[in-house]
């Protein structure tokens, strides 16, 4: 609490603690602690909240905390070696080595884009209790640089951390994104969508999607466990943040990025928020779908899905299963991935993302407030479930990958969010 406090510039704020987790206790268990003693402080845990709420404000409570926001655009010349010592001293790496921006690799990177170098991309924040910082093409192109990007692959960059979606969110459950990128810019800058391709196997795909996350930390005012980032476990999905790109000469239907109203001929990167599990599942024989269903039925519920399929699986799906297009996939994942609604609403943070709009009748959450414990109801809605074709076309493969949330109303669970690249050549 006292991080979350910080994170939000409340350098103050009282706090009464109970006892965690509090997830999973039984209510005579949670009543305990509340007519219990605070661990913290050793008082009853009554009287440091009433404290808390009624004594009268101080003056450290109001001066709460300030952000610097300022950045300095050079620093004082010195060695190779001192000037990687104080990048990663100031937590501006990923604790992997970086490329030193110098100006005349930054120039290069420049080069990349028609925009100008003092052009503000956009905005980005840790969490949604932090203040945007705005940052400039030159800015972002000093995080290219580290992250060992070429200048051809910029525009990528400029898209994506123009999202507004930052890839170094401070969520507890430790969520990263996903970067599916779609259209001629594949080719052109040679992205792997094959053998490997969420792997180190793609020189593009590995610096695009790590310059994504050091720019993310280090736009957003930074990335410090503890201060700025909350995440419990970790995600090593963080390091590249699952950037590729969609195998669509052979994929049997049409590229993704056709869902947000793009053409075959545009050039898109869609993200992916909130990605936290993945699970590689079987084959694709006579049983598929009873298979499958055991997979959806791990997923957490309301999550949002999507499906990575190897084009031999997709292939598959459509020749032996009836699969003719992406969407027959979707809608029968919807329809037949089931969970007992006790088990639905009972994920801890569901009630809060979707409750107030069963309350209101909003649906499909009106119906799922009114099923019984024991009654099924679908997982995931179509518009949160989503299919890529991606792999190298030895194994008829497929995995899930689960998340949860975007940083923005949760209107969609794991929305993908399509942005063009073509417009920052």
């Amino acid at each position: 609490m006292a991080s979350t406090s910080r994170l939000a510039g409340i350098g103050t704020l009282r706090h009464a603690f109970v006892p965690s987790p509090v997830q999973g206790r039984t209510s005579a268990e949670l009543r305990a602690y509340i007519e219990g003693t605070n661990p913290i402080s050793k008082n009853a845990f009554a009287e440091d909240l009433l404290d808390g709420l009624t004594r009268p404000l101080d003056d450290r409570d109001i001066a709460g905390m300030a952000f610097e926001q300022s950045k300095s655009r050079l620093l004082d010349p010195d060695t190779e070696e001192n000037l990687l010592a104080a990048f990663a001293e100031n937590g501006w790496t990923d604790q992997l080595p970086v490329v030193l921006p110098t100006e005349e690799r930054v120039e290069a990177m420049l080069a990349g884009t028609s925009h100008p170098p003092d052009k503000v991309v956009g905005k980005l924040r840790a969490a949604s209790t932090r203040d945007y910082w705005e940052f400039t093409v030159e800015q972002a192109a000093v995080n290219a640089v580290m992250a060992g990007a070429r200048p051809e692959y910029f525009p990528v960059i400029l898209a994506l951390l123009g999202s507004g979606y930052s890839a170094r969110h401070s969520s507890i459950s430790s969520m990263a994104p996903m970067v599916v990128v779609n259209g001629p810019i594949r080719e052109q800058i040679k992205m792997n969508s094959g053998i490997g391709a969420m792997g180190p196997y793609g020189h593009s795909n590995v610096t695009i999607g790590r310059a994504y996350g050091l720019g993310s930390q280090n736009l957003q005012g930074g990335s410090v466990p503890g201060i700025s980032y909350m995440g419990t476990l970790g995600n090593p999905f963080s390091f590249t943040n699952l950037t590729f790109a969609e195998n669509e000469e052979y994929s049997p239907w049409e590229p993704y990025h056709l869902r947000y109203g793009f053409a075959a001929e545009d050039s898109t990167a869609t993200v992916f928020m909130g990605v936290r599990t993945m699970v590689t599942a079987g084959g694709l024989g006579e049983n598929w779908r009873e298979n499958a269903l055991r997979v959806f039925g791990a997923m957490r519920g309301g999550g949002g899905a999507i499906i990575v399929l190897d084009p031999l699986a997709a292939q598959t799906l459509v020749e032996h299963h009836g699969f003719t297009h992406r969407q027959d996939l979707i809608e029968w994942v919807a329809d037949n991935a089931r969970v007992r609604a006790g088990l639905w609403w009972g994920q801890g943070l569901q009630d809060l993302f979707f409750g107030r709009r069963g309350r209101e009748g909003v649906e499909p959450w009106a119906s799922y407030l009114k099923a019984g414990p024991d009654d099924l109801i679908p997982i995931n809605v179509p518009e949160d479930i989503h299919v890529i074709v991606m792999g190298g076309r030895t194994t008829a493969s497929w995995r899930v990958f689960e998340g949860w949330g975007n940083g923005t109303p949760q209107e969609r669970m794991l929305s993908g969010r399509s942005v063009s690249i073509d417009e920052w050549r």
